[in-house]
């Protein structure tokens, strides 16, 4: 996993040189493709350097053991640190999971009422409501391309 990192890391400072090129800007759909690239991995880049940084700071800890006076102070910054490792590692795994080709395209989503009268024609109604407010929360998006309303409302 920390070899992928390494390389991850890497090629992000690549794009860093290459986006910052005259020439690649110049060229605006190689600068954008590269932009894109650059966005995907900076997540994964600012989280493997968080986990670098603890590490360091654990070692950096337990060089200061030794002397009296900050043993206690190097005892709760390893304690800290220690306790935050796990759940930045597990962050790291969940981020190096391959994105899905489908993630950035666009999709059409039918809601109808069906067999059920008002009842069913309400409950498509707060499906709706349901899914709107979702992509509202997460900044997508939302075209209604034809409503059939029925009046009703839930109280």
């Amino acid at each position: 996993m920390f070899q992928k990192l390494e390389a991850v890391e890497k090629r992000y400072e690549e794009l860093n040189e290459k986006i910052s090129d005259p020439e690649v800007i110049s060229n605006q759909n190689e600068w954008k493709k590269l932009m894109k690239e650059h966005s995907d991995l900076q997540d994964i880049v600012a989280k493997y350097r968080e986990y670098k940084k603890t590490k360091q700071n654990i070692e950096d800890a337990k060089q200061m053991l030794e002397d009296k006076e900050l043993k206690e102070l190097a005892e709760a910054e390893i304690e800290e640190n220690k306790e935050k490792l796990p759940q930045i590692e597990e962050d790291l795994k969940i981020l190096l999971i391959p994105k899905d080709k489908d993630d950035e395209k666009n999709i059409i989503c039918e809601i109808r009422a069906g067999a059920g009268g008002e009842e069913a024609a309400l409950f498509a109604g707060t499906l709706f409501r349901m899914y709107s407010m979702y992509s509202e929360r997460k900044h997508w998006k939302l075209e209604i391309l034809n409503e059939n309303g029925t009046g009703l409302r839930r109280l």
